[in-house]
């Protein structure tokens, strides 16, 4: 049966110039000549008995019968590529934004390095949807208003608490009593969630009049840096501030609710049982919920 079957490398060739609707991209993408990538689309077609391409002179078109066989071989070498990368050794990569990595995992992963010193862990910035494959990743940290991958495992990791943050210094400035005192003082925000405040007004059942924004950053470690040095009132979620709370850099006037995200945890099916992403996912699940209740527990 295998001697009947046509050339792995003609195959290669059709289903790239299919995809491409080009011979020419298809060599590039092949590393061979134009020449070589027509041979073998020819060769293929004489060993089939059918024609696979209307060729002219300005696009290379499939015919039905090469549609049907160009969708089967991209599927076929998707599961190829896949089922290679599934076996191959790569280092486990932790997806998550890049104010989650600045403001809690760096400062905590020495804890799993303590405990896991075996264990290569490579990160990867990213907060928006992924594909576990193209994007070589293991496991994320996501928002629960994120579509996850549809091959993703699932793990809950905890409920998002939001609320207003700011200096010691902007408080004693503006001696906020009641939420609605913040309609009178600066407003900050991230573009990465603008519907902040709104999310926190409506989990927090406040009445707070409509108040301009004075200042939007990028991130929220930016935001939160901007709360720091006074420049006004900033809604973050309570994970990422865990340590400014706990020294003093800021101060929460009127505590935190739960919000309507929750953080949850994607891990690719590809890598779910090895030792090291069982280890990692430990890790998280356990680790973060126990930093939430500490920081609650130590709150006066």
């Amino acid at each position: 049966m295998s001697q009947s079957l046509p050339s792995l490398t003609a195959l290669k060739a059709f289903e790239a110039t299919v995809r491409h609707r080009s011979m020419t991209l298809a060599a590039e993408e092949l590393f061979v000549t134009h020449g070589a990538v027509s041979r073998h689309v020819k060769g293929l077609e004489a060993q089939l008995g059918v024609l696979l391409l209307n060729r002219n002179a300005k696009s290379t078109d499939p015919t039905p019968e090469g549609i049907q066989l160009a969708e089967g071989l991209g599927t076929a070498f998707r599961l190829i590529h896949t089922s290679i990368e599934r076996v191959k050794p790569r280092p486990l990569t932790l997806s998550c934004s890049s104010s989650i990595m600045m403001r809690w995992i760096i400062p905590h992963i020495s804890q799993f390095h303590e405990i896991h010193p075996g264990i290569e862990l490579q990160f990867n910035m990213n907060y928006d949807r992924i594909d576990f494959m193209r994007d070589k990743i293991s496991v994320a940290i996501r928002s629960s208003t994120i579509a996850p991958p549809p091959d993703a495992l699932i793990r809950d990791l905890a409920a998002e608490w939001i609320g207003p943050v700011c200096s010691p210094a902007c408080f004693a400035a503006n001696p906020v009593a009641t939420p609605a005192d913040l309609a009178e003082a600066a407003l900050l925000a991230t573009n990465t969630r603008p519907e902040a405040w709104q999310d926190w007004i409506t989990a927090s059942g406040v009445a707070l009049p409509a108040a301009p924004i004075r200042s939007s950053f990028d991130h929220f470690y930016l935001l939160i840096q901007a709360a720091g040095f006074g420049l006004g009132f900033a809604v973050v979620p309570k994970m990422l501030v865990l340590d400014d709370l706990a020294s003093g850099r800021l101060v929460a006037p009127f505590g935190f609710v739960k919000g309507p995200r929750r953080l949850v945890l994607w891990i690719s099916p590809h890598v779910a049982t090895r030792p090291d992403t069982l280890a990692l996912e430990k890790w998280l699940t356990e680790t973060i919920p126990a930093s939430l209740a500490r920081a609650d527990a130590a709150r006066p």
